[in-house]
């Protein structure tokens, strides 16, 4: 535990920095209802739609990058409230704009100060003790909030308002977790090492951490195109605005009820096993989406497979922290989600170009396969080739 630091204030920067982060998240996680409305309001195709959706997180992942030079070095508090502010005031420029060509420039604005929240979030919990907990948390909060938020879009605001009413609810909503700027933390919980204020050195991070921000870069890409073209399946299939509402919300309570599962599991499912149950659920979920005729199987897919994702998501950046003791590759999580993000939905939209959404659900299938077969054969600390190895000479 950090010097000096109680049992309460460690709670109150959980919480905080979890409230905080989730304006981070807010872009990514109303992308699909967001991205619904805007293809509506704006007649948007969808490569339009895809194309949207990198722009903004090809903003979250600049910020991403450059974060690692000032995050040290400010005011959290400052940081915070100025962050939030600027996110705020782009979600409601977004409100404001007629042209869709203008729409991409603010929406990349919307990515790049929303970048800043998560990254501080991260850095602030990367100095608690137990992180594997503490992400947990934080996801759980995250996407509970989400969930709340997704389920009175679709039916009390889109419905009436479209896109322009979606875009200033949602900076309201950052407005409010805004006020978190209040509870973080001011300054680093743990002192920081001279030098260790500015990015990363690419030559610094070990190559483990790089062959793990590979495989969760592959798994998000695939997952997150998928997400971002779930509401246009779900349209699709004739789901009407409250069941449309009643879905993301439960998806999202599902994702958090997921995260406080692995944060109370911890280590105790092991380094390879969860990896794999992770792969049944997705594939479980894929399989009902794909066959999905009506509102219960879409709904089914849509909930398990959330689940499975945010596990899949929590376990890979407990690797990540693994692989690197110094706590320096887990700043780059954040940049890592960014560019799956960036990718993930651009490339479905290419794939979605003929009307049909197969070709995104099986290059989600196919991209959720690789952390199980890479984490069977490996683990960030070099565990399983010593293990094997001894096996060997045994």
């Amino acid at each position: 535990m950090p010097p000096g630091l109680s049992d309460r204030a460690l709670v109150a920067f959980t919480l905080s920095a979890s409230i905080a982060s989730t304006i981070g998240g807010l872009p990514f996680n109303a992308l699909p209802v967001m991205l619904g409305s805007l293809a509506d309001s704006f007649a948007l195709d969808p490569q339009a739609v895809g194309l949207m959706g990198s722009v903004c997180f090809a903003g979250y992942l600049a910020g991403t990058l450059v974060a690692p030079l000032w995050i040290n070095r400010m005011n959290w508090r400052v940081l915070t409230a100025a962050s939030a502010t600027g996110t705020a005031a782009s979600f409601a420029l977004s409100a404001q704009v007629s042209g869709v060509t203008m729409l991409y420039a603010v929406w990349a604005l919307i990515g790049f100060f929303a970048s800043t929240m998560t990254s501080l979030g991260m850095r602030i919990l990367s100095d608690l003790p137990n992180k594997v907990r503490a992400y947990g948390v934080r996801q759980g909060v995250e996407l509970s909030v989400t969930a709340a938020v997704l389920f009175a879009l679709p039916p009390l605001v889109i419905a009436g308002w479209k896109y322009p009413g979606a875009a200033l609810a949602l900076a309201g909503v950052v407005a409010v977790l805004g006020l978190s700027a209040l509870w973080v933390p001011a300054h680093p919980l743990v002192p920081v090492e001279p030098g260790a204020g500015g990015s990363p050195a690419r030559r610094a991070l070990p190559a483990r951490s790089w062959a793990c921000m590979a495989v969760f870069f592959v798994f998000l890409a695939g997952n997150i195109a998928l997400w971002a073209f779930l509401e246009r399946i779900g349209t699709g299939l004739k789901i009407v605005a409250g069941e449309m509402g009643l879905v993301f919300a439960v998806l999202k309570l599902l994702g958090g009820a997921a995260a406080f599962f692995v944060a109370w599991i911890g280590e105790r499912g092991g380094h390879r096993l969860p990896y794999w149950a992770v792969l049944a659920g997705i594939a479980l979920g894929l399989g009902l989406l794909v066959s999905a005729q009506s509102f219960l199987p879409f709904a089914l897919g849509a909930w398990i497979w959330e689940f499975a994702f945010t596990c899949g998501c929590v376990y890979q950046a407990a690797a990540i922290a693994r692989s690197d003791p110094r706590g320096r590759a887990v700043m780059l999580v954040p940049a890592v989600f960014a560019l799956g993000s960036m990718i993930g939905p651009g490339v479905a939209g290419q794939l979605a170009a003929g009307g049909s959404y197969g070709g995104v659900l099986g290059l989600a299938a196919a991209c959720s396969v690789v952390p199980a077969l890479a984490y069977t054969w490996w683990q960030p600390d070099g565990s399983g080739v010593q293990r094997r190895g001894a096996r060997a000479g045994a």
